[in-house]
């Protein structure tokens, strides 16, 4: 009786501990597809019980291409990021494999079917950590990066960081990195706070955000361009500019660009053929900046 009380238990044990102990794998979890050979991926994230979903697309033949890393939008609604789909940025994607880049879309912590704990979290208004939220998603996003650039079909250099609202917001983190891994970062509507309390033009605890803005600057050395709509109601352009001049101010580089009003709200631009079409002119200037000439010696 004994023995089978002990067995019983081991069992029970068995089950009840497999699934911690069971192993996170990486890599592709599905066939490549259309559009673009689009495929599902799992990538490493912050939690090392859970991997991250993610889409892979990339341009016909084996590489190895240059990587693209679009960086999602986030929200504080713990409903609305469970209930998030899987982020794809098509147009803005296609235009990417169209210039040979292979562009990865990962969903961080928090969102959709990734789950897990939500770290990006900005507190509330009174006690808002923009910085250490803005370091959060760029710990993600660099994970992600890391991880790709490790597949033969992948360049070991030249990356480019595009980031989307809380997503721009972390890529501003990582414009800390070697300039030899990230060559570029692009943000649209870079910002943690926004429709405070869901009311368009209204920010949660402006001035921290200033103030993080100036403390990412600091450390920056990856240029930066930072786009906004002129319709933009969570970042308008008045308020983008002087988060601008306090990233710049303390030595970050960045050429900053109004664009025109899309839709009925600028903020989505990026999502859209119109935002990406509006934006396609400071997107190649990113993409393939100008080589220095070489001066001759006299």
């Amino acid at each position: 009786m004994r023995l089978l009380i002990v067995s019983a238990l081991l069992s029970l044990l068995a089950l009840v501990s497999s699934p911690l102990c069971a192993q996170v794998t990486f890599g592709p979890s599905g066939a490549e597809g259309e559009p673009l050979r689009r495929q599902a991926w799992h990538v490493p994230s912050p939690d090392t019980r859970l991997a991250a979903h993610a889409l892979l697309f990339r341009p016909l033949g084996a590489g190895p291409f240059r990587l693209a890393v679009i960086a999602h939008a986030s929200t504080q609604n713990g409903l609305r990021r469970a209930q998030m789909p899987q982020p794809e940025y098509r147009a803005l994607t296609a235009h990417l494999v169209a210039r040979g880049f292979a562009v990865l879309v990962p969903e961080r912590l928090g969102h959709g079917a990734t789950g897990g704990r939500y770290v990006e979290d900005q507190g509330s208004c009174s006690e808002a950590d923009y910085a250490r939220s803005a370091r959060a998603t760029a710990d993600q996003i660099w994970l992600a990066l890391d991880y790709l650039r490790k597949q033969d079909f992948i360049r070991k250099d030249a990356a480019i960081i595009i980031g989307h609202s809380a997503g721009g917001w972390g890529a501003l983190a990582l414009a800390n990195a070697d300039p030899k891994a990230i060559s570029a970062i692009i943000a649209f509507a870079p910002g943690r706070g926004g429709h405070a309390n869901d009311e368009p033009n209204k920010i949660c605890a402006p001035h921290t955000l200033l103030g993080a803005a100036a403390e990412l600057g600091k450390v920056a050395r990856i240029p930066v361009t930072w786009l906004v709509a002129a319709n933009d109601s969570y970042f308008a352009p008045a308020f983008s500019t002087k988060l601008v001049e306090a990233f710049r101010g303390t030595g970050g580089k960045v050429d900053f660009n109004i664009l025109p009003s899309v839709g009925n709200e600028g903020h989505w631009m990026i999502e859209t053929e119109a935002g990406v079409n509006a934006a396609s002119s400071d997107l190649a200037r990113a993409l393939n900046p100008p080589k220095p000439m070489a001066t001759k010696k006299p």
